[in-house]
C-alpha cells in the first residue's frame, strides 16, 4: 500500500467532527504550499512576462472589473 492509499484510507475513517478539522488543516497547509511555489516563481522574475502582457491589455482597456 502506497503512503497515498493509506491516508485515503484514514481519511475515511474520521469522523465527521475530524474531517472538518482535517480540511482546515489541508487548506491552510494548501495555500502555504501555494504561496512558497508562487513566491519561488516570482523571486526569479519568472512572471514577469505575464504581468507586463496583462498590464498591457489592461491599459488598452481590455480588463473589467470583477
Amino acid at each position: 500500500m502506497t503512503k497515498v492509499e493509506s491516508i485515503e484510507r484514514q481519511l475515511r475513517e474520521l469522523s465527521p467532527e475530524e474531517l472538518v478539522e482535517f480540511r482546515r488543516w489541508f487548506a491552510e497547509f494548501d495555500a502555504d504550499a501555494l504561496d512558497r511555489q508562487f513566491e519561488a516563481d516570482v523571486h526569479p522574475g519568472k512572471l514577469d512576462a505575464l504581468a507586463e502582457r496583462a498590464l498591457r491589455s489592461h491599459a488598452a482597456g481590455e480588463s473589467t472589473k470583477l
